[in-house]
């Protein structure tokens, strides 16, 4: 207990110590500092660590103490339904949401992984941090062989090292991760591992990748902020079908930036949870009418609802998160059918739209 008392007064303490703005580095993009990265111009900034911390230093003791979140009914399909649906589906272009930020896509006979998170806590000190509250709808050893991993930045719900670890046949696994992430996967002893900076891209066999500005941040820890860069992803197999995965974001004119050079999406994975309170969570995650204008100005046909039901972030629920992902589709004219919220577990076709 008095492990858990210096832990829940101590790191805040070096969360608010505060440093001087990073300078550019002469010759580099915008985004490179002398100190790591930082999000593109004209993005929301963070509020002072003087106005977040009384609910950050709270959060350790929620996480021990709080209560179980709610979540809808029929939220979770059983594991035979999800084996079921994969079967259904095998050889078409998928989508299968596993949970929290975590989707398994089958692109041109490829399966991909994205911010693979299957383990029961996202903290480097169990039981501290963010406790998982809907198990993964697969469990590590039930994946289908993984061809891809993708992530988008470095905090622990997204890149989950007991995962990374875990996962069998590392070496025909490739890994597409922002610049300053490779580390972790090539200490695992994966087959290759790609790192690439906005705007950069990869061919690896039948599937294309380009990394993405995206507003948010990284840290991983007590002494680093920013030293790893960040990403979205454009996802392109060889038959044309395009996904925007996103990881987690902020909304900002660069996304309407980016879809000059690279929109039009057949499907995005949007994060629409841990939106509250904003004195917090403004210019680190967008709320939910403006995730949707994320996609949107993507240019996307079709919107997946992740990043909530699997853990509690923030002090939104789940009903609230879905119900303004709805609300702010309806204002920007997007049909309902195209707003996908999906059961854990659930598995939906992605078709290739007119272009």
């Amino acid at each position: 207990m008095n492990f858990i008392r210096f832990v829940v007064f101590i790191i805040p303490i070096f969360f608010i110590v505060s440093c001087s703005p990073p300078e550019g580095v002469p010759g580099k993009p915008w985004h490179h500092t002398t100190e790591g990265f930082r999000n593109p111009l004209g993005s929301p900034e963070k509020n002072s660590w003087i106005h977040r911390a009384p609910w950050l230093i709270s959060r350790p003791l929620e996480a021990i103490f709080g209560n179980s979140p709610k979540f809808p009914s029929d939220h979770i399909l059983t594991k035979s339904k999800v084996i079921d649906g994969l079967e259904r589906t095998a050889g078409k272009n998928t989508v299968t949401w596993l949970g929290h930020m975590t989707a398994l896509l089958r692109i041109d006979g490829k399966s991909i992984l994205t911010d693979p998170w299957l383990t029961d806590y996202a903290s480097p000190i169990s039981p501290l941090g963010p406790k998982r509250y809907v198990k993964a709808a697969l469990k590590i050893e039930e994946l289908p062989p993984i061809d891809f991993v993708v992530i988008s930045h470095s905090h622990f719900d997204h890149l989950d090292l007991p995962t990374i670890a875990a996962l069998p046949n590392k070496e025909k696994i490739t890994a597409m991760v922002p610049l300053g992430i490779g580390k972790y996967f090539r200490d695992y002893g994966y087959g290759k591992v790609i790192e690439l900076d906005w705007e950069e891209t990869a061919v690896v066999g039948k599937i294309k990748y380009t990394a993405l500005p995206v507003i948010h941040w990284s840290k991983r820890s007590l002494f680093e902020t920013n030293d790893t860069l960040w990403a979205g992803w454009a996802i392109e197999g060889l038959n044309g079908v395009r996904v925007y995965f996103g990881g987690d974001a902020e909304y900002g004119p660069v996304y309407t930036d980016v879809a000059k050079r690279h929109g039009g999406f057949d499907l995005s994975l949007l994060s629409i949870g841990a939106f509250l309170p904003r004195v917090v969570m403004q210019g680190s995650h967008c709320v939910p009418e403006d995730c949707i204008r994320i996609g949107s100005d993507l240019k996307a046909k079709n919107h997946l609802a992740m990043h909530w039901g699997t853990v509690k972030l923030g002090e939104d629920t789940n009903e609230e998160a879905i119900s303004r992902f709805y609300n702010g589709a309806k204002k920007l004219g997007i049909p309902r059918e195209r707003i996908w919220v999906l059961k854990v577990g659930e598995t939906r076709i992605i078709s290739k739209s007119v272009r």
